[in-house]
């Protein structure tokens, strides 16, 4: 007794529906909870984990997966709520750091936990196998949606990396 390929696509597509909601309502949480999108709180995550507590928009573009113009505009809205600061580089007067503020740590601290920790940890418990089937699987199904150029990096979110969302 096996499901019918029509139950199979159901049964997909409701999954999908699954993940795109609990994305969207981590973002709405997170808004409501800490004031700032998944990517920002991971430019700000990045940042805390260094030493100085400082990097260069090149190096966040880089760890990030993303382009430079994309942190550049992640930066301004952090430094506009007063979660960073950017400083001239004392070893190198053309480069720019940025440097989270206190605002920013303690940011960090309230936050809810990340829905791609939340991720990261379940993956990690998998055994090898299952996690190269699970990324087979999920490449498959962004080129399924034709989403394999899409520029992406390993934050869960449900609107652009560097849009603002608004809590609802």
């Amino acid at each position: 007794m096996t499901a019918s390929p029509a139950d199979r696509v159901d049964d997909s597509l409701i999954a999908l529906r699954r993940i795109i909601r609990a994305i969207w309502l981590y973002d709405r949480d997170l808004a409501q909870a800490a004031g700032v999108t998944p990517a920002q709180l991971r430019v700000l995550q990045i940042l805390r984990g260094r030493p100085e507590g400082s990097a260069t928009p090149k190096a966040l573009a880089d760890q990030m997966g993303v382009v430079q113009a994309t942190v550049t505009a992640l930066v301004d809205k952090l430094q506009a709520t007063g979660h960073v600061s950017r400083e001239r580089s004392q070893t190198d007067r053309r480069q720019t750091n940025v440097v989270i503020t206190e605002s920013g740590r303690e940011t960090v601290r309230e936050a809810p936990d990340a829905l791609q920790q939340r991720f990261v940890r379940s993956f990690d418990e998998m055994a090898d196998w299952e996690q190269a089937q699970l990324v087979a699987s999920l490449e498959r199904v962004a080129a399924m949606l034709d989403a394999e150029e899409i520029d992406a990096s390993p934050v869960l979110t449900a609107g652009a990396i560097d849009s603002p969302q608004k809590a609802r």
